[in-house]
């Protein structure tokens, strides 16, 4: 029995429909036709080197440059994930200080784990009525720059996993003031720049290193993704040399001719292909505004094609407005939070698939106006009142990440597991966060504030996943004498 192979087969041809990633959507096929058995390849005479790209590949990745106003772009076959640990890893040296804000993708936390970085964070501000973290300012990179005056580099997500955007081109100024480089995660954003209706891109606005994920918002294959570089400041050497260390010696081929045919639609096709989506999107937004009960978020700078319905003043939770989309109208959504859904749409979206979507949440929201359920208030599960869902929590900084990483091997008798009743106060050893968006709560070496460890009790009493844990429920702690 083949089993993935089978139930993917039967979910490809049920009615379902994703509000989620990959940006195609199952829709857009841009190598309809074609068995990717067919041209499953490897690096055979004709076909070029993506590690010494001399040929085809090389030509494909400046065309790429050129759609998306980078001086030097890459082909990553790993996902953005492999473009920001080599960002990170190219630009700075073992034990610098980084800038990094608290939002970011747990991979940025990797990269400063595996550079024995110093990170120093930067927080989001956060909107209490949307529930909702918010941009990272200028000002406060200004400031932090002033305060640590070693930092190596500075790292931001814009826009986030929510589709809040930061000032990128104040953040760009403030960063070279000291001349060092701006990495933007900008992997949610690979449509900016192609339509008035969106942001530019962060190439446009002065970042240093760029990385974006075709296949989040684009009809491209999951995996695919670019890293860009700009400047004098971002050490390309470096960066290049860490991107042959980190992605696979055998690329596949199937996975870049996805990400050069996206590139060729947006080079040849950019208007053909937004224009209808925008028009769409425009029209499901203003329809969704009609909500009663549900409530469709919006901060200001977001990027419109993030749907954030909020469920806040609903009277049901997120879990069963997430249910009601899965099970009674077959729509998936990209992920619950504490207390929104969020839906992902693309250009690969059909205006049947998203009048579907406006059907289901109008329904379940004429009903929402007698419910009574919701989320648990905090004082009735014992939790503190101050806590707001989703805020990132200010912890104390005992130990950098990897310091705390060398203790768990060489003092083996200071460690400990404890309940997360038990954990304010104790240093982490553990990282605690939900996946999705996959951004830490809690990273070894934090003092575990009550703030982090009641809203960790909240998630899981609502039924999401705490990911980074050895032991379900509990964390590894550090306690010494």
């Amino acid at each position: 029995m083949q089993i993935l192979l089978e139930k993917l087969t039967a979910y490809g041809a049920s009615d379902h429909y994703g509000f989620h990633m990959p940006g195609h959507k199952r829709q857009l096929d841009l190598m309809e036709g074609i068995s990717p058995y067919q041209i499953d390849i490897t690096e055979i005479d004709g076909f070029d080197d993506l590690h010494h790209a001399e040929g085809i590949l090389k030509e494909a990745q400046e065309q790429a440059a050129k759609v998306y106003h980078a001086e030097e772009t890459h082909f990553l076959v790993n996902g953005s994930t492999s473009g920001i640990l080599s960002a990170i890893l190219g630009s700075t040296r073992r034990g610098d200080q980084i800038l990094v804000a608290r939002n970011c993708h747990k991979s940025v936390y990797h990269a400063i784990e595996m550079q024995e970085l110093k990170p120093v964070y930067l927080y989001p501000g956060f909107d209490p009525e949307a529930q909702l973290n918010t941009e990272i300012s200028a000002e406060d990179v200004t400031a932090a720059l002033k305060r640590h005056p070693g930092v190596r580099a500075v790292v931001i997500v814009s826009p986030t996993y929510d589709g809040i955007v930061s000032d990128v081109e104040s953040i760009a100024e403030a960063v070279h003031v000291h001349d060092i480089p701006l990495i933007v995660d900008e992997a949610h954003g690979a449509h900016f720049g192609f339509h008035p209706y969106f942001s530019e891109n962060a190439n446009q606005k002065g970042a240093d290193i760029v990385i974006h994920s075709l296949h989040k918002t684009l009809p491209a294959l999951t995996q695919t993704a670019l890293l860009h570089m700009n400047g004098e400041r971002a050490d390309r050497r470096r960066v290049r040399k860490y991107l042959h260390m980190l992605q696979t010696s055998s690329p596949s081929y199937v996975l870049m001719a996805s990400a050069d045919a996206c590139i060729h639609l947006l080079r040849e096709e950019p208007e053909q292909v937004f224009e209808p989506y925008v028009r769409c999107l425009k029209e499901t937004r203003e329809k969704l505004c009609g909500l009663k009960k549900l409530r469709l978020a919006k901060v200001e700078g977001m990027d419109p094609s993030k749907l954030v319905i909020s469920v806040k003043d609903a009277g049901i939770s997120s879990r069963e407005l997430y249910d009601r989309l899965l099970q009674d109208w077959h729509l998936q959504p990209e992920m619950r939070a504490g207390t929104y859904v969020l839906l992902m749409t693309t250009l690969g979206d059909t205006p049947e698939g998203m009048e579907r979507l406006v059907q289901a949440l109008c329904a379940i929201d004429a009903e929402a106006e007698g419910a009574k359920g919701g989320e648990p208030r905090l004082e009735e599960a014992g939790l503190s009142t101050e806590m707001q869902p989703g805020k990132f929590p200010r912890q104390e900084q005992v130990f950098f990440p990897a310091e705390a990483e060398a203790l768990q091997g060489s003092e083996p008798e200071h460690i400990a597991s404890v309940s997360w009743e038990e954990s304010p106060g104790e240093v982490s050893l553990e990282y605690a966060y939900l996946y999705p968006p996959g951004c830490p709560v809690i990273v070894p070496g934090e003092k575990v504030s009550q703030e982090a460890a009641d809203m960790l009790q909240w998630y899981q009493a609502q039924g999401f996943s705490v990911e980074g844990l050895r032991e379900d429920s509990r964390i590894e702690v550090y306690r010494h004498g």
